[in-house]
């Protein structure tokens, strides 16, 4: 410990380094339940590329492993420290370098929260697409490194389409750049898609260059109700077989609905099911929610209720925005999952949670992402009973089985960090996992960088 803290010293300023164990156990873990965490040895927060990369010296040098970290709102346990090991908080690596509007690119540190980026290039007539729920407080470090998605993708995509290019500091200290500032590019492997969803495992990103979108038109939204889970489903396909091209399109399910109406008075009825909320950025929108409200009815909406503006619009979503911490006052702890489907099976994923909330007798309400597949199935439990904690981490594990059962992929956008780690063996398949932990001692042959993760 003297001799890390000493060779760490030589190259970083004092307030760089925090040692005292109080604080330093407050950077041990994410916000994943059910997800082991060791003791830091020591919390570094750089400010510059040459000290990442005198992190990454030491640590090979000493043999210490190193875990990175955003700002820690994954739900994976990606971000969990290790017994002993190096914490890097890239924290405050948090400036916006270059934002270029010929380009239309973005160059920026990992800290720079999400929420700042997208009103600094709103600024400009710009867009930064990925929203994921926590975009107020999580990092673009933290969104490269889980892939993370948000309400947008079904019209944008995820963060991967985004990232253009990255500088890396690899486990031995030396600096990568990967990928292009232009719109096209295709020279060699594309390592920069392999850096985006590695949590950490093969490279500390310190600079990403991130493409833009005009600013679109504010959007507007509909939200229609409905009597079966199963009717919203159908809606959801009849909406994207009819090929329109939602901004937004949401879907909570009776449980939710009625624990952010227990939350926050939200005046939706109890008779609702399951309510989806859709949205566009066009030119017209009100043409686009006329169609998709027909749409609704036919599948058998009782209720369609289409904003008349953007104040409205909010309205609307504020009800999918409090969403999860609703559910967490339901028993006090939450469980969420991260299963994606085929559109075409989120009506049979639904039924099948149902059944498994009753087989466990727990508490699971569903919020999606409905127009890309991407469910998150929330299972609510008590903590302090060892019992119902148990049924919680079992019913996890039959959501999870019943996700590939029908096609589907165990994470969508959180990441498999500890917590699914089993899971992504059974769907890559033992080819799959030896060809991925090749590339990984390719990169980090010492298995120094956010050891057991993944794998």
């Amino acid at each position: 410990m003297d001799d890390l803290l000493a060779q760490l010293r030589a190259g970083l300023p004092g307030e760089a380094l925090i040692t005292d164990p109080d604080i330093t156990a407050s950077y041990a873990h994410d916000m994943a339940s059910f997800c082991e965490a060791g003791t830091p040895a020591v919390v570094v927060l750089p400010r510059s590329v040459e000290q990442v990369q005198h992190v990454m010296r030491t640590a090979t040098a000493l043999r210490v492993p190193v875990v990175p970290q955003g700002a820690r709102t994954g739900l994976s346990g990606a971000a969990n420290a290790s017994d002993g090991c190096i914490v890097l908080s890239l924290l405050k690596m948090d400036r916006i370098l270059e934002i270029n509007p010929v380009d239309r690119i973005a160059v920026v540190e990992p800290g720079v929260v999400n929420a700042t980026l997208s009103r600094a290039v709103g600024e400009q007539g710009l867009y930064y697409p990925p929203d994921p729920s926590s975009w107020e407080t999580c990092t673009i470090g933290g969104n490269i490194g889980t892939a993370s998605g948000g309400l947008c993708c079904v019209k944008y995509g995820v963060t991967a389409e985004y990232v253009l290019g990255l500088d890396v500091v690899l486990a031995d200290g030396r600096l990568l750049t990967t990928g292009r500032r232009t719109a096209k590019g295709v020279a060699g492997y594309d390592l920069t898609r392999l850096f985006v969803g590695s949590e950490g495992s093969l490279g500390i990103v310190v600079r990403a260059v991130l493409a833009l979108r005009p600013q679109p038109p504010r959007q507007l939204v509909l939200a229609a109700e409905f009597g079966s889970a199963t009717a919203a489903c159908d809606a959801i396909c009849r909406i994207m077989e009819s090929g329109h091209t939602p901004s937004l399109l949401e879907l909570m399910d009776r449980t939710t609905v009625r624990a952010v109406n227990a939350m926050a008075n939200m005046g939706l009825p109890d008779t609702t099911e399951a309510l989806l909320l859709a949205a566009f950025d066009t030119h017209d929108p009100g043409a686009d929610l006329a169609a998709v409200g027909l749409l609704c009815e036919a599948a058998g909406a009782t209720e369609v209720v289409p904003a008349e503006d953007t104040a409205e619009s909010e309205l609307l979503l504020q009800a999918r925005r409090l969403a999860l911490p609703a559910l967490e006052t339901v028993k006090g702890t939450t469980m969420i999952d991260d299963v994606c489907v085929p559109r075409s099976r989120l009506g049979d994923l639904l039924e099948g949670i149902e059944r498994i909330g009753e087989k466990y007798g727990l508490t699971i309400g569903v919020c999606a992402h409905a127009g890309d597949g991407n469910t998150h199935p929330t299972v609510c439990f008590d903590a302090a009973d060892p019992d119902e904690s148990r049924r919680a981490r079992e019913s996890f594990n039959e959501i999870m089985a019943l996700g590939l059962e029908l096609g589907g992929t165990i994470t969508g956008e959180h990441g498999v960090g500890v917590l699914k780690k089993e899971w992504l063996a059974r769907e890559l398949g033992p080819v799959g996992v030896e060809l991925q932990r090749g590339i990984k001692q390719t990169f980090d042959p010492l298995g120094l960088l956010n050891p057991g993760k993944l794998f």
